[in-house]
């Protein structure tokens, strides 16, 4: 693989696990819209890096789109107010591998989460001095190989690579002409990447050594 030139992101299943916090803003979002279902955390782990749709025609499969949207609407809303006391798991190495990593790399996010669920990574992760630009589906609606794309283009990035944890990631990668970088610790499984790592601190030393 081409030396890079910068580094783009996942966020679920790449820099943190926030699974659990995902299933209480759904569960108060059916319940405050008056569904008697509810998730666990097995639906959800199946359902990470998936679209918003994807994971609304799961979770409600009878229910029309404007039906869904209010769901999903209220989810996000609950989803602000368990901010401020919500405990992800900041996955070993992150914070450090971050720190030295953007000393010699661009670095860059990536997700299919809704609008403004980067910044409220960033911000609750105390790294937005580190990241020079993201973008998550929930801004345009797009697909994250449109949006990879659009990374690259919006911030001339010659040779990047996409790290992500998902079959999905990869496809997604593929499809923007983008090598992928496959953390195997996270949420999914695949056989298609450039390269592959079992640790945070792993990738680090490697593209610290490149």
């Amino acid at each position: 693989m081409t030396k890079p030139d910068s580094l783009i992101f996942d966020m679920d299943g790449t820099l943190w696990d926030n699974v659990d916090s995902y299933v209480i803003v759904w569960n108060k979002g059916l319940e405050r819209i008056g569904y008697d279902s509810r998730v666990t955390r097995e639906d959800l782990l199946g359902l990470m890096g998936k679209e918003a749709r994807v994971m609304l025609n799961f979770i409600l499969p009878q229910s029309s789109k404007a039906a869904q949207d209010e769901l999903f609407d209220e989810v996000v809303h609950q989803y602000q107010l368990l901010l401020p006391i919500m405990k992800p798991k900041i996955y070993q190495g992150v914070y450090e591998g971050l720190e030295k990593l953007s000393e010699k790399y661009p670095l860059f996010l990536l997700s299919n989460c809704e609008e403004g669920g980067l910044v409220n990574f960033m911000k609750h992760t105390g790294t937005t001095h580190l990241f020079t630009d993201h973008m998550e589906h929930g801004q345009n609606l797009k697909p994250k190989s449109f949006n990879m794309k659009l990374l690259k283009e919006r911030n001339n990035l010659q040779e990047t690579v996409y790290i992500g944890d998902t079959d999905s990631d990869s496809k997604a990668a593929a499809d923007a002409g983008v090598p992928f970088v496959f953390m195997t610790y996270g949420f999914g499984k695949t056989d298609n990447y450039a390269l592959k790592f079992d640790t945070f601190s792993q990738l680090t030393d490697y593209f610290l050594n490149l």
